[in-house]
């Protein structure tokens, strides 16, 4: 497995060498302290598994990185490794393509789940955001204390409150085409990208959006991820799996 670290805090890049060369003896990390030096490497080889991404660099906004990699590079998964904890940052890199979200307190354990949760697939948030069903936080929202020392793969503590009824995906009535487009929205991408993939003009991967996000109920592309996990746990739990 290749990663690539972006991260322009010498101590902070180093610490993040240690933990993931500890992922296995098959592991190669790289890392970079600008965006212009992963463009760099990127360019010369973009045949990475995994790119950590710091969102305050010196020579450019992490959320413009995060966006320039997703339509550049967008079969390469990121996930946002950053000292930030509000709820807002978390919303925004995940809307914007991330496939995780590491605030940098968080342990080695927690930082190692992240990522192998990533690499099968899956998508990583702080369990700050566990439990959003069809609300965003406001911008000065941060990580309760109480949750702050726990690395909570996403679903894994979320459960419907009292007066909550969580449906079945099957339940919900999406049509096939609704279906394709919410697959690949839960791979984190972009519209433009969806278009591409399933032969749509971009206005109707709109249109496919919209009518998915009001079948779960929910307002953005981050709640959504949010509902179908809640759903799948759900599920899981009533098979006895």
């Amino acid at each position: 497995m290749k990663v690539l670290l972006v991260d322009d805090h010498p101590l902070i890049l180093s610490a993040l060498q240690t933990v993931i060369r500890g992922l296995g003896d098959d592991v190669v990390v790289d890392g970079v302290d600008s965006a212009a030096g992963a463009r760099a490497v990127l360019r010369q080889d973009a045949d990475y598994d995994l790119l950590l991404l710091d969102l305050s660099l010196g020579d450019a906004d992490g959320f413009d990185v995060l966006v320039e990699l997703r339509q550049t590079w967008p079969a390469l998964p990121v996930v946002v490794v950053s000292a930030s904890e509000r709820a807002s940052d978390v919303i925004r890199a995940i809307d914007l393509g991330a496939m995780g979200f590491v605030p940098k307190r968080s342990s080695n354990a927690q930082l190692t789940e992240a990522l192998q949760m990533v690499m099968s697939g899956g998508l990583y948030v702080p369990p700050m955001m566990l439990g959003l069903q069809g609300s965003a936080l406001p911008e000065s929202d941060t990580v309760p204390s109480v949750m702050q020392s726990r690395g909570v793969p996403l679903g894994t503590d979320a459960r419907a409150e009292s007066h909550q009824r969580v449906p079945s995906l099957a339940s919900i009535g999406l049509t096939p085409r609704q279906s394709d487009v919410l697959a690949l929205l839960l791979k984190g991408l972009p519209n433009k990208l969806i278009a591409r993939e399933l032969k749509l003009s971009v206005e109707t991967v709109k249109d496919h959006v919209a009518a998915v996000l009001r079948a779960l109920g929910v307002s953005t592309r981050t709640q959504a991820v949010l509902a179908v996990s809640q759903m799948t746990q759900d599920g899981q739990r009533r098979h006895g799996g």
